[in-house]
């Protein structure tokens, strides 16, 4: 028997259903009824059943009516049932977006209409061009475009931007000119279609589909391929102006400012660049093969082959700045190569280990200078063993990050072993404790005396080594010193009368009145370096209270400037929150004169502004760097031609350099 085709019945509440002859289903069983009824045969088209009084409207058997296959949402469902087409749905909106925004450029440029147009009149909706439209349809969007385009060869806009499409020898007729602005603002909304401007492929826009060289869009393939050839170059653009900003930065960390370099420096760094080729260095001085061995280790070119190039037998001084790719056999090599040897300076020397110290042992050197930084492989028994069979001529002696090695006892050895010592410094060290710390009063030719002791310590054994070696330092400094009171500044006003560099940080116990003592009536000569940073008064609640003057703040610092001021050449008093905006206005003030200093820190000083700045600038002649890093009062201060200002708190940038003389100078950013 053949299927008769399902038809349409008009029900009693004039909705329509889909149903299904009785043929097409399955044979009735009496004794299993079906759970769903089936349905009546069709009515001729011509019948039309009244409606029924009582009777609820009928609901479709949506099961049996749509025949629903697949993975559809409830919604889908529902709508389907409505007579609802979704993807209608998302064109119309489609085409409601790109007409409003159409309304709103041609009412952006209506603003700009003569006095004869009515601004209260908006552009009719235009839909965007759609594939397999109707007759009907193009007439009604051919319409809607006319209206459009007449909107904007009404605008003043219109005669403004009409250069951009053509001169008037090219394009004469201000229809197609309308007609290019008009199309170039109907550009296809994501999820309609559109050709490829290169391939010219339909595809469907999305939200990251990209433009073309000529205003159309690409397709994903040809987008890619515009990716490729375009990335490589502004990937290369991005990089050169990132490392710009950090060489520059490099630069005034190694002391080299902005501007035309010398012949000397340049062939240095030519040769830098170029050391894998050198066989030898030749005839240059000392001070030039120093400078070598920065820049390469700078860029961490320093290795085995490369270090061959500074071990010379007539050499007596080796310096490696940063030893980190370098192996104990390496460092053997420089007391077989170098056996001349008097000064050794090394600086991440982690594998500078017992088996270089049994070498140096071994051997005839007499080193002068041993400056170790990152050797913390040495035991203590053979730092013992060094000094009572090598240190017999020893005058200078730094070591740094030793770690657990190098404490108390090793001290003790140091006092009896090297008389001749005047350089001593310990930094870093996580051993020595205050019965060390005496005896180093034991060492009386000491001149230089650099400490940083991680343990905590008194203030005893600093007295005591003031009082013993104090006349004879000219450098002193001591790090960390968290919990060292008023009496070592007191003992350092009373001992020490040669000094030209006082560092002393990181402490929270020093009083303003004790700095100021210190500097008042010093029978000490002006100093050149200050370093006072970081002592200041820490209170987490009350930052800014400070009612008993604790640390470097107002008194001291107008006592240090008056003292030192004419020949101070490093001042660094960073983080000293606690110096007032008067005393800074006082020390810099008009007729006031710094004639020698150089480089200043400022940062973290909370008084510190515009003004202030002005003042140091007018005051010292020969100031290079002012770091004003966390003083948010700095904001628009005018820099003068060879000084540079960093740490301004703006969005412009961090390094400014002057380039004006004169009062009226102005600054630019770099």
């Amino acid at each position: 028997m053949k299927r008769s085709r399902s038809s349409r019945s008009l029900l009693a509440n004039g909705s329509t259903t889909t149903t299904t002859p009785a043929s097409a289903a399955a044979p009735l069983n009496p004794l299993n009824p079906p759970a769903t009824p089936v349905a009546p045969p069709p009515l001729p088209p011509d019948v039309i059943l009244p409606p029924v009084v009582g009777v609820p409207p009928a609901q479709p058997n949506r099961a049996v009516a749509r025949q629903i296959r697949g993975p559809q949402s409830a919604l889908t469902d529902f709508l389907a049932s409505k007579n609802i087409n979704a993807n209608q749905i998302r064109v119309d909106a489609n085409n409601r977006r790109a007409a409003a925004l159409v309304a709103q450029q041609a009412a952006a440029g209506g603003n700009d209409n003569e006095d004869n147009e009515d601004p209260d009149s908006e552009p009719e909706p235009v839909p965007v061009r759609r594939k397999n439209e109707s007759k009907a349809q193009e007439t009604k969007r051919k319409k809607e475009e006319e209206k459009a385009i007449a909107k904007i060869k009404a605008s003043k806009k219109f005669r403004r931007q009409r250069k951009q499409y053509g001169s008037e020898a090219d394009n004469t007729d201000e229809d197609e000119a309308a007609r290019a602005i008009f199309e170039s603002s109907m550009a296809p909304l994501p999820d309609q279609l559109d050709n490829c401007e290169l391939c010219g492929k339909r595809f469907t826009v999305t939200g990251y589909t990209r433009k073309g060289p000529d205003g159309g869009l690409l397709c994903p393939k040809c987008t890619k391929d515009l990716d490729k050839e375009e990335g490589s170059a502004l990937k290369k653009k991005k990089t050169n102006q990132g490392r710009a900003r950090r060489k520059i930065q490099s630069n005034l960390l190694d002391g080299i400012y902005p501007g035309a370099k010398d012949l000397m420096t340049l062939c240095i760094e030519t040769l830098a660049k170029n050391v894998d080729q050198a066989d030898d260095f030749g005839d240059l001085p000392p001070s030039l093969i120093d400078r070598l061995a920065a820049i390469l280790s700078k860029k961490r070119l320093l290795n085995p082959s490369t270090f061959n190039l500074f071990l010379r037998p007539d050499f007596e001084n080796v310096t490696v700045y940063d030893g980190a790719k370098l192996s104990s056999d390496d460092y053997i090599r420089i007391f077989q190569i170098v056996p001349k040897v008097k000064s050794v300076r090394l600086r991440n020397a982690v594998q500078f280990k017992n088996v270089v110290m049994d070498h140096l042992l071994a051997t005839t050197v007499e080193l002068e200078s041993l400056s170790l930084h990152g050797a913390n492989l040495i035991d203590d028994e053979r730092w013992e063993r060094f000094l009572r069979e090598k240190a017999s001529h020893l005058k200078v002696l730094k070591v740094s990050y030793t770690d657990g090695h190098f404490g108390d006892e090793t001290l003790g050895v140091l006092a009896e072993t090297c008389p001749k010592l005047k350089r001593l410094k310990v930094c870093h060290n996580q051993k020595v404790t205050d019965a060390g710390l005496l005896h180093i009063a034991k060492l009386p030719n000491l001149g230089q005396l650099s400490l940083d002791i991680y343990n905590n310590t008194s203030s005893g054994p600093y007295v005591e080594i003031l009082s013993k070696v104090g006349r004879g330092l000219r450098t002193l400094s001591l790090a960390a010193a968290h919990y060292v009171d008023d009496t070592v500044l007191s003992a350092i006003h009373q001992n020490c009368q040669n000094l030209s560099k006082l560092r002393i940080t990181d402490n929270e116990v020093f009083t303003d009145q004790a700095f100021a003592n210190l500097f008042t009536d010093w029978n000490n000569p002006c100093l050149t370096y200050v370093d006072l940073h970081k002592c200041r008064h820490i209170v987490a609640n009350e930052p800014c209270e400070n009612p008993e003057g604790v640390g470097f703040a107002s008194l001291g610092f107008e006592a240090l400037m008056k003292h030192s001021g004419r020949t101070l050449k490093h001042l660094n008093v960073n983080s000293c929150r606690h110096i007032s905006a008067g005393a800074f206005e006082a020390v810099f003030a008009s007729g006031k004169n710094y004639p020698e200093l150089e480089d200043m820190n400022l940062s973290f000083c909370q008084f510190v502004n515009d003004l202030v700045v002005g003042c140091i600038f007018r005051s010292c002649p020969k100031l290079k760097t002012l770091k004003v890093f966390g003083n948010f009062g700095v904001r628009d201060v005018r820099v003068p031609k060879g000084k540079i200002l960093i740490g301004v708190p703006n969005a412009l940038g961090m390094q400014i350099e002057g380039i004006d003389d004169h009062d009226e100078a102005t600054g630019h950013v770099i």
